[in-house]
């Protein structure tokens, strides 16, 4: 696939905000701002499927009006003609995919909600895991540009698995922090002396003359530790074992 040198630092913009630790809500927002740019979009949106309320919520938005998003949340995503459409696919696709665009711009949803913001031309993407919707990404365009292509496809099936991964770990890490024991954690007395020895900000190589193992068994544990608690970093590693110090 070719990219443009924007698109390239813009994918790579998105990709190094994808590997950090953060909250879930703050994982769509700045993903969001990324999509902006890389896809030279004017709007972008994103909810969680909530399957207790049976409800879209947890709204993050950017370039919409706060009237109009409550008008959505109240009323028309229970008489919205794409959104579920979009969502069953479980891949990144055109609005346009679904539903011609004459026949979008003849139905309630149009006229009411999206043009009264200036959405136009839709792209939707779904993080799932387990089988189960935990995020969406809706990015749209004004009327004044054109709609998005096979390319902007390309550019979120990159995208979307980092950023499916990235929701789960902010997931698992907002789980931990609020069971605050080393139970809830799962982790080995081991791998927990490891942890610590971590945070203390001691190498793999220091902590492995301490405990009288191999740099690789070190590491195995480093391994696991950062797959339960949901982290990739030394920096997420030590915060977390700092939580569980608290509690």
């Amino acid at each position: 696939m070719y990219l443009t040198a924007p698109e390239s630092r813009a994918l790579s913009r998105i990709f190094g905000l994808l590997a950090e630790d953060m909250a879930e809500h703050e994982v769509r927002e700045r993903v969001g701002y990324g999509l902006l740019d890389l896809l030279k979009a004017d709007y972008f949106a994103s909810y969680v499927w909530d399957e207790v309320a049976n409800r879209f919520d947890g709204r993050v938005t950017l370039n919409m009006n706060d009237d109009t998003l409550q008008s959505y949340e109240a009323y028309y995503q229970f008489h919205d003609p794409i959104t579920f459409e979009l969502q069953a696919r479980r891949v990144p696709t055109l609005v346009t995919q679904v539903m011609p665009q004459r026949a979008l711009m003849h139905t309630e949803f149009f006229n009411d909600f999206l043009a009264r913001d200036g959405l136009h031309w839709g792209v939707n993407v779904y993080g799932y895991a387990e089988g189960r919707n935990i995020g969406d990404l809706r990015i749209w365009r004004g009327r004044a540009r054109d709609n998005f292509d096979s390319h902007t496809l390309d550019l979120l099936r990159l995208i979307e698995p980092a950023f499916t991964g990235a929701l789960q770990r902010a997931s698992l890490r907002a789980r931990l922090a609020g069971a605050g024991s080393r139970a809830a954690l799962e982790l080995s007395p081991r791998e927990l002396t490891v942890a610590r020895m971590v945070s203390e900000g001691l190498t793999d190589k220091e902590i492995a003359q301490h405990l009288g193992v191999e740099l690789s068994t070190v590491r195995t544990y480093l391994k696991r530790t950062f797959m339960k608690l949901g982290v990739h970093r030394r920096g997420g590693l030590a915060a977390a074992i700092g939580r569980l110090r608290n509690n």
